[in-house]
């Protein structure tokens, strides 16, 4: 059985790190700032340096500069590739023998399996059976061998501890080690180089180790930035779990945001988390799917849910907080067919899809007359459903469904207006 102990980026046993100050007493004593430092010297010519993007748009609802911190546009489509490495290039030359293995439903597993074929070490990745087709191609395309196991993450994740446990296989765990906060916290440090100026910065939590490492980065060298966490409202874990004091498990998990959907926080980003992060607060589902929409059509950045939440809090509520701000797009991996639905929630979150249902009298030229009020209305007609065949209809009538494209909420009365000024009754 290989020696598991976990270790700093630097070498040192995290064990022999902590031995004076335990997390449980001292929670930020789990990593310092001087490991954010030698992590981000070990990912020189790793992990890229992304790029800072201003946001004209953001900027006039904020009152003030807002800046974009495009993880999205990392190696492997998201930071998780900062924490894996260090993790993984922390490991002993027994460790790294016995290999490494993981459990995620994309981000993380693509980051552990890119860490670990740059670092000459073999990887399993334990991926849910439903997990997205490009993602599972992906992480094997970067060298780890892919295990399909268990419908939800948690069912996956203990597989893959299993698999450690029976094989010696080091286990990598996505969020709640020293090393991975330590890799996540040098995005806090090039935050800090480009944008000087910052006074908050915003930041999507899932486990935390994201946010845990930002907040200790930029907390330890400016003490005085506000570090704002997001999370999704049908997956937020934090707010009850700062409210008791420690990590409480919460059931029922729904969000789009796969990559913050976590039901625990962990042991160690928790306490950071408390002690570093000023406050999370939650968006719901139509204001990230309008934050993706706004990311895709004004910086012209594909993100995915989970990195569009800290744009989403931006919308939800811009005046609240003092600029300049860095919002952190954490990934930009978002499977295909998900990203078509999200976007046409979008739209419809933002009074630009519209969809209703009328009866028509099924006479020649009934539909192309409707056709022509909605022409005549501006409305882009993107489908129509024509049905005649159903028991709920009258022998001359027939159902139309339609589904448009507007301008926005006024555009969407004024479409109705214009069908109830020309007879038709709808029923959406």
């Amino acid at each position: 059985m290989a020696d598991h102990t976990p270790r700093t980026p630097h070498g040192t046993s995290a064990s022999a790190h902590l031995a004076e100050d335990p997390v449980a007493e001292d929670p930020v004593a789990a990593v310092t700032v001087d490991d954010v430092r030698a992590a981000h010297k070990m990912l020189s010519g790793v992990s890229r340096a992304t790029a800072m993007e201003g946001s004209r748009y953001l900027s006039g609802l904020v009152g003030a500069p807002v800046h974009l911190k495009c993880e999205n546009l990392q190696r492997t489509g998201s930071f998780k590739i900062r924490g894996a490495y260090v993790r993984i290039a922390g490991l002993s030359a027994g460790e790294r023998a016995a290999g490494v293995v993981a459990a995620s439903a994309g981000n993380h597993a693509q980051g552990v399996a890119l860490a670990a074929s740059l670092l000459g070490v073999r990887s399993t990745v334990f991926m849910p059976v439903g997990a997205p087709l490009p993602k599972v191609a992906a992480t094997r395309e970067y060298g780890a061998e892919v295990r399909l196991y268990g419908q939800v993450v948690d069912e996956t994740l203990a597989a893959a501890q299993e698999y450690a446990r029976e094989t010696g296989a080091v286990f990598i765990h996505p969020f709640d080690h020293p090393d991975i906060i330590a890799g996540q916290g040098t995005v806090g440090l090039e935050i800090l180089e480009q944008c000087p100026e910052v006074r908050t910065i915003v930041v999507g939590v899932g486990g935390g180790g994201l946010a845990a490492g930002v907040a200790l980065a930029v907390k330890a060298l400016r003490p005085d930035v506000k570090v704002v966490g997001v999370q999704a409202a049908g997956a937020a874990c934090y707010p009850p779990s700062l409210a008791a004091g420690h990590p409480v498990a919460i059931e029922g998990l729904s969000t789009m945001a796969d990559g913050i959907k976590v039901g625990r926080p962990g042991e160690v980003t928790f306490g950071m988390v408390a002690a570093l992060v000023d406050e999370v607060r939650t968006v719901t589902e139509g204001q990230l799917s309008s934050a993706l929409l706004l990311c895709l059509e004004r910086a012209k950045l594909v993100v995915e849910p989970a990195g569009a939440s800290p744009v989403a809090a931006l919308l939800a509520d811009p005046e609240s907080f003092q600029g300049p701000v860095v919002a952190v797009l954490s990934g930009g991996n978002v499977d295909p067919l998900l990203m078509q639905r999200i976007l046409r929630h979008g739209m419809a979150a933002g009074g630009r899809y519209l969809s209703l249902r009328l009866l028509l009298t099924d006479r020649p030229g009934a539909l192309a007359t409707l056709l022509g009020v909605l022409s005549q209305a501006d409305a882009n007609v993107l489908d129509v459903g024509h049905v005649r065949t159903d028991p709920r209809l009258g022998l001359t009538e027939v159902e139309v469904e339609l589904h448009l494209e507007t301008q926005g909420p006024a555009h969407c009365d004024e479409v109705r207006t214009a069908l109830h000024k020309a007879g038709y009754v709808i029923a959406e």
